[in-house]
């Protein structure tokens, strides 16, 4: 007994409108491979009829590079101005710096008034502190 012995008594116990809804099923099914292998090639066995067309895929590869470049200008923008908020606070806490350091120095008897004199910021011609001095006590 072969496999089509099999075959054919399976198909014989079948009634006959359940075998014509069978062979309507399977030539439906046949056609419908026909027609998606037809425009889709090997990749209709992978993705079916769910493909996306090859100008919406240009079309969001070209959005996407706009969106990309925005993302990364915004992502500058803002790393931008938080250096500047860095560089701006950076320094902050030394406020006056020299002036508390020569007072402790001063309090601990480390230096003495000559000395205090000696590092104070001289003034310049114009009659103001050193430039360092003035960004100290600007911040």
């Amino acid at each position: 007994m072969t496999g089509w012995d099999i075959l054919d008594k399976f198909i014989g116990s079948f009634p006959p409108i359940v075998m014509a809804l069978i062979l309507l099923a399977v030539l439906t099914a046949v056609v419908i491979f026909i027609i998606g292998f037809s425009k889709h090639g090997v990749n209709f066995l992978k993705y079916g009829f769910q493909q996306k067309n090859i100008s919406d895929l240009g079309e969001k590869i070209d959005g996407l590079d706009t969106r990309l470049t925005d993302k990364i200008n915004d992502l500058g923008n803002e790393f931008h101005t938080e250096l500047e908020a860095i560089k701006v606070n950076h320094f902050g806490h030394l406020k006056n710096f020299l002036t508390e350091l020569t007072s402790i120095l001063l309090d601990k008897d480390i230096i003495n008034n000559t000395d205090k004199a000696r590092l104070a910021p001289q003034p310049s011609p114009q009659g103001e502190g050193s430039p360092l001095d003035n960004q100290l006590r600007d911040m």
